[in-house]
């Protein structure tokens, strides 16, 4: 299993390139100095906003001199919104974060990024960032399943995707939507190529509870609304575990989509040297660990350990997201999803 799972890891990120590194950026007296003066930077992403405002009071604690402005929704409201702010002129964001890396390859083809290497991410393996140095993995996930351990005993819980379609799960499902969530829908094209879009046909017909980010089901199972949930971010998931709330991860046997979320700076960023600073603020230990310990994520950073109790990657059945692959196919899962189970 560990050596499946570190081939699969191998081939997860864009990119894998024999081109030299890029150099890494300092955060130099001088960009500090500039930052100051700017005053502001805007950071929109798809993290949950707890560990966003997490972090962000963290950098608020080493930066007082910048104000920082999170805004947070779904990855493909992310990207709705920056295509929308584009095409009216607006420059107002600076750093982006997604949990549908293929945004980041077509930005990047747009020449809409700007090339900057954190000092950490020069030390990640080069599966995990742009051989050009535009963006690279910020934190990772993985689209899970779970349930609620008050309604659904350990003996009787699914264990994969297609025990999911037996009559006794009809009415008790939620999971999230692709045209919101970047995770659901990096997990929705990891899926169908191992099952199908038949197991969708399927799935719709269990009277699934359709909500937007993937955020929401780990909330919903752990309330007791729903019993049982089909896709969901694991971080979330580790949050309610850690709340002491009756759920439990399940990582389907069929294979549990890995889900990269990059970061990178716009090339047009109002505030560019704000940016920067807080590009290699996140990528710092101190922030991986952060994200990991407090907020759940995983890390691909080399010094960042994952708390005890939490099982390792080479341990778990992996399918690779492929941002390459899937993003001349977004729009069309996107409509075929809908086609079948709503907006």
């Amino acid at each position: 299993m560990k050596h499946r799972t570190t081939r699969v890891l191998w081939g997860i990120m864009v990119g894998v390139a024999l081109a030299g590194a890029v150099a890494a950026q300092e955060t130099t007296p001088a960009m500090l100095a500039a930052a100051n003066k700017e005053g502001k930077v805007v950071w929109y992403t798809a993290v949950d906003v707890k560990v966003a405002e997490a972090i962000a009071e963290a950098f608020r604690a080493d930066y007082p001199d910048i104000k920082i402005e999170v805004e947070r929704s779904g990855s493909e409201r992310v990207f709705q919104r920056i295509g929308q702010e584009m095409q009216a002129g607006i420059k107002n964001v600076d750093i982006v974060n997604s949990s549908d890396a293929s945004h980041f390859v077509y930005w990047k083809q747009l020449k809409l990024l700007a090339q900057h290497t954190p000092p950490d991410v020069a030390r990640f393996p080069a599966q995990f960032k742009d051989p050009d140095g535009y963006f690279a993995t910020w934190r990772a996930t993985l689209n899970v399943m779970g349930y609620n351990t008050k309604l659904v005993d350990a003996k009787d819980a699914p264990t994969g995707y297609l025990d999911l379609l037996v009559p006794k799960w009809k009415g008790k499902l939620v999971k999230a939507h692709p045209n919101y969530s970047g995770t659901s829908l990096t997990g929705t094209y990891a899926v169908v190529k191992v099952l199908g879009w038949d197991f969708y046909d399927k799935l719709a017909k269990q009277g699934v509870q359709q909500l937007q980010s993937t955020t929401a089901p780990p909330k919903t199972i752990a309330n007791g609304e729903r019993a049982v949930m089909v896709d969901g971010n694991e971080y979330n998931m580790f949050i309610e575990i850690d709340a002491k709330s009756p759920v439990k991860i399940i990582y389907p046997k069929e294979g549990t989509p890995f889900v990269a979320s990059p970061t990178a700076i716009f090339a047009d960023a109002p505030h560019p040297n704000a940016a920067r600073v807080l590009q290699n603020f996140l990528y710092t230990t101190k922030v991986q660990q952060l994200a990991v310990s407090k907020g759940g994520t995983r890390s691909v950073h080399p010094d960042v350990k994952d708390p005890p109790g939490r099982t390792p990657l080479a341990d778990i059945k992996l399918l690779p997201d492929d941002p390459v692959g899937m993003l001349p196919q977004v729009a069309e899962i996107k409509r075929r999803y809908t086609a079948i189970f709503g907006n």
